[in-house]
């Protein structure tokens, strides 16, 4: 079946930093983690994405950034726009634009706002309207962390067992808590080892065993922070969470590194940053470039420090983000 005319809708949706990493899967084929996992959506760091379902076409256009993408990151989209078609019981090809407003690729989570920013638009412009619920496990099957970019604030991905229990939640909102995330990128270039390759080599690592048994617990401390507006708390927790994720990392078989000389300066910069009194912490994704968690009321000062390190690029600094939206103005 076809959709008989043209149908188009654009999203955008806010990357997300994980307090409690996800990494490594129970069923890749379908992103199933084997841990819940715990975000914060960034208000400065999206992604906007327009899709056109054309009876016209006889094939799937797509631009990222302006460019065609190569073969790989091509079929994702499209696989993932496959998934909609099936849900939507159509055939028709698409027009599909994408773009954001910060570096791709680089460990600051671009996969989790395009896939939940393509899954809001592509569902719509399908004149599909699914539940956050839906959404989310729909968002999952493109990049597991886009489902936590799907609800707004606060987030917990439930690991669940099987497609339909694994999906996010919100927490509290964005409001609940002003804090930020001062992004500080010491280098904009693609990793060579992409995340769902790290997450496949999860399980060679002798240390994943060990994380799986500390998680509940730090989940556990993680949300009593979160709700008891505790920094200090949640900065142990994170900051555990974040080695960990890179522990894993390279002791998998053959080992992955994501650091940098410029990562380890900064990750120095907020221990001396401690030790004056000023309260900030770091976490890290599967990428060169560090998360700095403070409260709002530091956040110039922290800023400032960071971009007094000779390594640090460009510094974004993001407030609590809300869920993936519908705009109304297109890209085309």
């Amino acid at each position: 079946m076809e959709l008989m005319s043209n149908h188009k809708a654009t999203a955008i949706a806010n990357a997300n930093i994980a307090f409690i990493k996800y990494w490594g899967n129970r069923d890749a084929a379908r992103r199933i983690p084997l841990n819940n996992s715990i975000s914060m959506n960034l208000d400065h760091a999206t992604t906007t994405t327009t899709v056109e379902f054309d009876s016209a076409l006889n094939d799937d256009y797509v631009l990222i950034g302006g460019k065609a993408p190569n073969d790989a990151p091509r079929a994702r989209v499209i696989a993932h726009l496959d998934r909609v078609r099936a849900l939507a019981q159509i055939e028709t090809r698409t027009r599909v634009q994408s773009q954001n407003n910060f570096p791709m690729g680089a460990g600051i989570a671009s996969s989790a706002s395009a896939f939940a920013a393509l899954s809001l638009a592509a569902t719509r412009a399908a004149d599909l309207e699914l539940s956050e619920r839906e959404l989310s496990i729909l968002a999952r099957q493109g990049s597991g962390s886009a489902c936590r970019s799907i609800p707004g604030g606060f987030v917990e991905w439930l690991a669940g067992s099987e497609s339909a229990n694994s999906y996010a939640v919100q927490l509290a909102p964005p409001e609940f808590w002003d804090v930020r995330d001062v992004i500080a990128i010491v280098s904009t270039a693609e990793k060579q080892i992409s995340s769902t390759d790290g997450h496949a080599a999860a399980s060679s690592s002798h240390f994943l065993a060990e994380r799986l048994t500390a998680l509940p617990a730090r989940l556990a401390r993680v949300r009593r922070a979160l709700f008891a507006h505790d920094l200090a708390a949640l900065g142990a927790a994170i900051e555990e969470d974040a080695l960990e994720l890179h522990f894993v990392a390279m002791t998998s078989v053959p080992p992955i590194f994501y650091w940098s000389p410029g990562m380890v300066r900064v990750i120095q910069a907020a221990h001396h940053s401690r030790a004056d009194g000023l309260a900030v912490y770091f976490t890290l994704d599967a990428g060169p470039n560090v998360h700095l968690i403070c409260e709002a009321k530091d956040a110039d000062q922290v800023a400032a420090r960071a971009r007094e390190i000779s390594d640090v690029q460009q510094v974004i600094v993001n407030a609590p983000g809300g869920a993936a939206r519908l705009i109304e103005q297109h890209l085309f």
